[in-house]
């Protein structure tokens, strides 16, 4: 049974700082990549950032330079750092993890409950 518990979401005044934490329960061989989606209200999931086991990292445009993800293999655990927070950030936060298979090939994508990030003043 693979689980996701995300950490760290809540109440933040714009131009501040959050970081969120997700671990990922799991006895499998590994995990390959790890990320953030968000969805605010009313709009599509959308693709935040994502980082390979390798620690190879990838953002969207509007996240570049604001926000920094990382992950630690021995913890099983992604973070998004986040600074300079605006309004436009507001939104449940969702992590995954590309998990994979024990006995077979390829892995399958679980994800986190959602964390609430809102930037409001």
């Amino acid at each position: 049974q693979v689980q996701l518990v995300e950490s760290g979401g809540g109440l933040v005044q714009p131009g501040g700082s959050l970081t969120l934490s997700c671990a990922v329960s799991t006895s499998t061989v590994g995990i390959d990549a790890m990320g953030w989606y968000r969805q605010a209200t009313g709009n599509q999931r959308e693709w935040v950032a994502d980082i390979t086991s390798g620690g190879r990292s990838a953002y969207a445009d509007s996240e570049k330079g604001r926000f920094t993800i990382s992950r630690d293999n021995a913890k099983n655990t992604v973070y998004l750092q986040m600074n300079s927070l605006n309004p436009e950030d507001t939104a449940v936060y969702f992590c995954f993890a590309d998990v994979r298979r024990i006995l077979a090939s390829g892995a399958d994508r679980y994800w986190g409950q959602g964390t609430q990030v809102t930037v409001s003043s």
